[in-house]
């Protein structure tokens, strides 16, 4: 008989968008299964304008509706993000991937639920500018949301 362990919730508000995945990396490769709300509260280092061309460019590789098809969506972006630091092509980086949740806002479900921070991802540790994945998922597509 297994009892299944509650996910760790993270609010991802202020958190450094890298950092943060690094450590969510980590620990879903340890067999935790983490939500992540408030995707679009993450914040990206750097000059908002430099960032938001580079991107641009970025985007304009590719044939229109054959691809490759690319995330604007912060959630989908802050779960891409994470993906890209779990060894994905074999089975232990697959299973790790399955026990991500990530959310816009918080979500009915999570409301009461005991969320915790990161420390080490904090932007408070920033010393130049940055602005925030809700932001920037709007300067490169993004209708966002809906309510």
């Amino acid at each position: 008989m297994t009892t299944e362990q509650p996910p760790s919730v993270i609010d991802a508000s202020g958190l450094i968008l890298g950092r943060m995945a690094s450590l969510v990396a980590k620990r879903l490769l340890q067999g935790e299964k983490i939500v992540i709300v408030n995707a679009e509260k993450s914040v990206l280092s750097g000059k908002r304008l430099s960032k938001i061309k580079e991107a641009r460019e970025y985007l304009a590789i590719g044939h229109p509706g054959k691809g490759p098809f690319h995330r604007r969506r912060p959630d989908r972006i802050v779960q891409r993000t994470v993906r890209g630091m779990l060894p994905r092509r074999i089975a232990k980086g697959q299973r790790a991937l399955r026990r991500l949740r990530v959310y816009l806002g918080v979500s009915d479900e999570f409301k009461n639920a005991e969320m915790e921070t990161l420390a080490q991802a904090s932007s408070a540790k920033l010393k130049g500018p940055y602005f925030t994945l809700g932001e920037f998922a709007k300067e490169i597509g993004w209708k966002g949301m809906s309510k």
